[in-house]
């Protein structure tokens, strides 16, 4: 029998435990089997794509634009919002014939002048006004409206200036956008307000009243 010696009385009772279960042949069961452990989920790796823009970001169907011109340092302007065709019939069709026409989108087209004008032989004082259009297939009318701030399809008849007949002929290629210019005629003070859509053209002479070119 083998002698043991320790001064430690807590490892000395595990040796006799150790020794007894030995000498009785009974084996220490073994240790339980580890189980691994559980992986969290792999994450996707960020996309390189940037995320797509917010439909506020993105560009506008009908954006603002605004058409001008300067004359003797006083200035004509047309503020109007410009809708595409995206294939659909225009003339007749989005724009009926016989009706009033905000003559844009959105917000109503305003023309602002610090002239006193004459559009075709109307007086038109200098200030803001909204203009609409009555479009026709042979025959247009620009009206010029004294209400203004408002949405394009409120439409107030009483607040006419004037109804001013419009020359109309065809485009020379497609006008995908709709387009309003003040085109000047050289060394004199007269513009032409120009409106372009489709395969559509519409146009007025316009006399600055008191005023030379600049």
């Amino acid at each position: 029998m083998t002698r043991i010696v320790t001064s430690n009385p807590a490892a000395l009772a595990l040796v006799l435990a150790a020794s007894l279960a030995a000498c009785a042949g009974q084996q220490q069961p073994p240790p339980p089997e580890q189980t691994p452990a559980q992986t969290a989920p792999a994450q996707p790796a960020p996309s390189a794509t940037p995320a797509a823009r917010p439909a506020s970001a993105q560009q506008p169907a009908s954006p603002r634009d605004t058409a001008e011109i300067v004359f003797a340092e006083r200035r004509i302007m047309v503020d109007y919002g410009r809708p595409y065709m995206r294939g659909r019939t225009v003339m007749g069709g989005l724009v009926p014939y016989g009706q009033v026409w905000r003559t844009g989108a959105n917000q109503a087209t305003h023309l602002m002048t610090q002239h006193d004008l004459r559009i075709g032989n109307v007086s038109v004082p200098a200030g803001t006004y909204t203009l609409y259009t009555l479009p026709g297939e042979t025959a247009w009318q620009l009206i010029v409206s004294r209400q203004t701030g408002q949405w394009g399809t409120v439409y107030q008849q009483a607040q006419d200036l004037a109804r001013i007949p419009m020359q109309v002929g065809r485009t020379a290629a497609p006008v995908e956008q709709f387009t309003i210019s003040l085109n000047a005629d050289p060394g004199a003070s007269r513009v032409n307000l120009v409106m372009e859509w489709e395969n559509t053209r519409a146009w007025v002479p316009i006399e600055i009243v008191n005023g030379g070119a600049r």
